[in-house]
Parts: structure tokens; sequence; C-alpha cells
């Protein structure tokens, strides 16, 4: 199964689905703080494997954003992302 990334930029007001069973993150971009409301329509979405979703996505998420998120160095992001490739 391949793992490929979408991303949006939202907006004030803007709304986004997630497809059932997708790995999914939120980054705030802004300079002030970002309110978000979830909502689940499932308790049992299936099994993704979470490392391959998130090191071997087409395209890669950014090595910036996947550093600040584990708070690791890129140099350990990109080790990680050869294992997936």
């Amino acid at each position: 199964m391949k793992n490929q990334l979408f991303t949006k930029t939202l907006n004030p007001g803007d709304v986004f689905v997630f497809p059932e069973g997708l790995i999914h993150f939120q980054f705030n971009f802004g300079k002030t703080n970002a309110v978000a409301f979830s909502a689940f329509g499932s308790q049992n979405p299936g099994v993704i494997t979470i490392a391959n979703a998130v090191f071997g996505s087409d395209p890669l998420i950014s090595a910036d954003v996947l550093a600040k998120a584990f708070q690791v160095d890129k140099k350990v992001i990109y080790l990680l992302e050869a294992q997936f490739s």
C-alpha cells in the first residue's frame, strides 16, 4: 500500500475531513494559537503502520516538521526516511 502525503493549508473557518484510517497530524505555521475541533466516525479505523506512513510517505513530510514533532535533529529524520525509501 502506497503511503501518500496529502497537505492542506487551512484558514479561519475552513474544514478538512481525514479519510477513515489515514494517519494524520496538524502543524501550526502561524504566529498565533490555533484552535481545532475534531470528531470521530469510527472506533475501529483498521490497522496502519505509523512508521511506514510517516517516514515513507510520497512526497516526504518536511524534515523540519518531523524534527520538531519528534524533538530530534534533522539528521535522525533523514536516517529514518532512508529506512523506508
